[in-house]
């Protein structure tokens, strides 16, 4: 299974508001500039995301979007199921070799447990972590 740029530009759209929940609306303009995405790209994104009922549109000036959740109970695993679909690696049917369709929903099985695991919340705190990394100390 291949994540497509939907499910990858929507989990940046989540940690965005994940990352400023609280704060207020977020304007899709200004995550698609700190990102370089595409504005109208990412419109698309956000109409699924908000049927789905993860996230809230605030009009007016100073408009937005807002997680409908706190981080800590939306999943990825959620997010790439609403942009992408269901979760497989591969497509299989019961004609396939048993051993074949074992491994397939293994492999299928594994990738869920992660994705569902991992919540926003989760993928801010690694995020915030790694930014440690980008900082040179000299003496």
């Amino acid at each position: 299974m291949k994540i497509s740029t939907k499910g990858r530009y929507g989990l940046t759209i989540m940690m965005e508001l994940a990352a400023k929940n609280g704060e207020g609306p977020t304007s899709l303009k200004s995550i698609a500039e700190k990102h370089r995405l595409s504005e109208h790209y990412l419109e698309q994104l956000i109409a699924p995301l908000r049927n789905a009922g993860l996230v809230k549109s605030i009009r007016g000036a100073y408009g937005g979007y807002i997680l409908s959740k706190n981080p800590e109970e939306i999943t990825a695993g959620h997010i790439i199921r609403v942009l992408e679909g269901p979760i497989s690696p591969v497509d299989f049917t019961e004609e396939d070799d048993p051993a074949k369709r074992d491994l397939w929903i293994r492999i299928r099985d594994a990738i869920a447990e992660v994705l569902d695991s991992t919540t926003l919340a989760n993928l801010i705190e690694f995020h915030d972590e790694g930014k440690m990394d980008n900082y040179m100390f000299y003496i």
